[in-house]
Parts: C-alpha cells; sequence; structure tokens
C-alpha cells in the first residue's frame, strides 16, 4: 500500500508507529523527515555503484546487483534493529522518491507480516511541503524579533521565555551557529536543506494565532540563508531590544564564548581575518588583549570596535518598529530572570495587529 502526506503538519502528525528512510547514510545526513530512522538497503558505495553500473552498464544489470544488495541489506535490519517490532507493527518506508527501494523493503516486511506502506513521493514529497511553506507561501505566524547589540544574552533569554509559555524559535540552535565571525560551534552547520527541514517542523508546531518570538539576525546564520517566509516576516516584524551597560554584556560574552577563547591559536586566526576591515592597529590591540589572556577586556574591545559599529549600521538598513526595550542593569543569572519576565509584559502590550507604533 501506499501512503500520501503532504503538509508539513502531516509529516509531523503521522499515524505511523515508525517512519524509515531506507536512503543511504549520505542522502539522510543531508536531511530527513523529522523522527525518521535510516535503515539504508544500499550503502554510499553501493549505491554508487549501482549506478555506475545503471549508466555505464544496463539497467538490468543494476537492477539485479541492486536487488541482491538490497535483500542482504533488509536481512540484517530485520535481524538487528527490527527484531524486537510486534506483529501489528506499522510502520511507513521511503527513500528518495517512493521507488525501487522503498517499494522492495516494504514488500518484505509486509511478507512477514507487519502493516508496511510506502511513502508516495518519498523524500521529495516532505522537499515539496517544506518548500511550499518555506518558500511559496506568506509565514502566517505573528513573529516578534529579540534584538540588542552583541552581549545582550538574547540567545540565552529565550529558553526562559520558552518557560514562561512564550512561543519561540531559536534559530541560530537550529542553525547551529551563533551568527557572527566567531559564532562557529562544535560539529558544524547542518546543510540548508536539513535546517529548512527542522525550520519548517519547528514553526508547524506553534500556534499562528500567537506571537512567535526569534532573535534578530541578518538574512544569514553563519553559511545557512533564512528561507523567504520567513526572512519577509522579520523584515516587518515589531522587536524588543534587549539593553545592557557595557561591562555587563562583556562579561556575559567572555562567559558565552569561552569555548571559543580557549583555543587560542583558532581564535587569533580569525581575528586576522577583521584586518581588511577593522585595520592593522586595532586587530593587534585585540591580539595583545588576547595574548594575555584578558578575555573580558577583549571582549569589550570587540564590541566597541566591531560588533557595536555593524550593529548600528545594520539598525539603519532595516529599522523595524520598537515594540519595547528592556534595560538588564546585570546579565547574570538573577539579570536574566528579571529582563525575561519584562519581555513577556512586553509581548502582552503586542498591539493586535502584531506592529509597534514606531520609535519616538
Amino acid at each position: 500500500m501506499t501512503a500520501q502526506l503532504s503538509r508539513v503538519t502531516e509529516f509531523l502528525d503521522h499515524p505511523y508507529d515508525e517512519v524509515i528512510d531506507v536512503r543511504s547514510p549520505a542522502e539522510f545526513a543531508e536531511d530527513r523527515i523529522p523522527g525518521a530512522i535510516n535503515l539504508p538497503v544500499l550503502s554510499n558505495e553501493e549505491r554508487a555503484r549501482v549506478g555506475t553500473i545503471y549508466k555505464q552498464v544496463a539497467p538490468f544489470e543494476a537492477r539485479k546487483i541492486g536487488a541482491a544488495l538490497v535483500a542482504a541489506n533488509a536481512a540484517r535490519h530485520i535481524e538487528g534493529p527490527l527484531a524486537d517490532r510486534p506483529y501489528r507493527w506499522r510502520p511507513l518506508v521511503h527513500c528518495w522518491r517512493g521507488g525501487q527501494r522503498s517499494g522492495s523493503f516494504a514488500s518484505i516486511l509486509s511478507q512477514i507480516g507487519w502493516r508496511a506502506e510506502v511513502l508516495e513521493g518519498g523524500y521529495k514529497a516532505w522537499r515539496r511541503a517544506v518548500t511550499e511553506m518555506l518558500y511559496d507561501t506568506p509565514l502566517p505566524h505573528r513573529l516578534v524579533l529579540l534584538d540588542g547589540y552583541t552581549g545582550t544574552a538574547k540567545t540565552a533569554l529565550l529558553p526562559l521565555l520558552e518557560a514562561r509559555g512564550v512561543q519561540v524559535v531559536d534559530l541560530e540552535g537550529l542553525a547551529r551557529h551563533r551568527g557572527s565571525l566567531l559564532g562557529a560551534m562544535a560539529g558544524g552547520q547542518p546543510a540548508q536543506k536539513g535546517f529548512e527541514s527542522a525550520l519548517a517542523a519547528a514553526f508547524a508546531r506553534l500556534d499562528p494565532a500567537r506571537p512567535v518570538l526569534v532573535e534578530a539576525e541578518s538574512s544569514k546564520v553563519g553559511d545557512l540563508i533564512l528561507p523567504p517566509s520567513v526572512w519577509a516576516q522579520m523584515g516587518e516584524a515589531p522587536r524588543i531590544e534587549i539593553r545592557a551597560p557595557i561591562e555587563a554584556r562583556a562579561k556575559f560574552l567572555a562567559s558565552a564564548y569561552a569555548d571559543v577563547s580557549a583555543d587560542r591559536a583558532r581564535l587569533a586566526a580569525l581575528l586576522d581575518q577583521l584586518r581588511r576591515i577593522r585595520g592593522h592597529e586595532v586587530v593587534e590591540r585585540w591580539q595583545g588583549l588576547l595574548s594575555e589572556g584578558r578575555h573580558v577586556a577583549l571582549a569589550e574591545a570587540l564590541m566597541v570596535d566591531h560588533y557595536d559599529p555593524s550593529y548600528s549600521r545594520s539598525r539603519a538598513a532595516h529599522d523595524r518598529p520598537l515594540l519595547a526595550a528592556v534595560e538588564a542593569e546585570t546579565l547574570d543569572a538573577p539579570g536574566l530572570e528579571r529582563a525575561a519576565d519584562a519581555v513577556v509584559q512586553a509581548l502582552d502590550h503586542l498591539p493586535a495587529s502584531g506592529r509597534a507604533q514606531g520609535e519616538t
């Protein structure tokens, strides 16, 4: 049997016991349906081999060899990861476009007695749903931007706000990047398609009738591009600005980026990339603070010399209406709790249209 799913919410709320992605590990690593498990019927190398035979020898030979490989891999999965599945287990199986790989595996599972179905269109059906949501139609959610200079703990506030019942989408968390030259995280960023899948799933789980708070970002987070529907909404969204003394910001930033400053050689190389923009004299001063281990002073110098001017230019180019300004005297744990309470109060005064009245 085949199953049809066409919207992101349908994929997230499917009635199946499990979604099995039989594509190769490389295909699965780039992007997948949320919650799917990977039981490849062809490895990366086997898929390449079958494809080469298909193109250079004959389709018949490729299908014959592919069938043998699929059967052998299916046997390993049945004896291994699927060994404990009960009699009435109902999996949804898919490959790239709902073709031979998923059809063959689902047929074997069905012969055992499991109620396996094949996703019509395969992974491409999921990708179409994501593209429709993020590229082809306006995002139905009302966004509010959490804004402020670098070091105002915007990312740290997001989980505190979520715990208070605010709808939040953590763009930097989904992109696995802190959104600046020094913002790379361990493990690197997901592929663009994987980022978009996570983004679509995050928005699909939220109520469009209630505001959604996202951190103010540029159109790119690291190497990843914000899809058009999200970026368009951000361009018109009101903002809540977090303000804090530069001393508090420097302490917070030094702590938040402790993993970066711990690798002095890597940080020095990153700072050198800014010589063309900020000049040799400024960067040499930064390098001196780094070599002396004065991380808080370095954080303050980076904000004064680089981040704050960049933020001011971005604000001038993308001026959005101000809903509220939250003054945070400290950015320690109690200060962040107070700031989170103030943000919630500001959201309670969001005009019905979702727009603020502008700055005064």
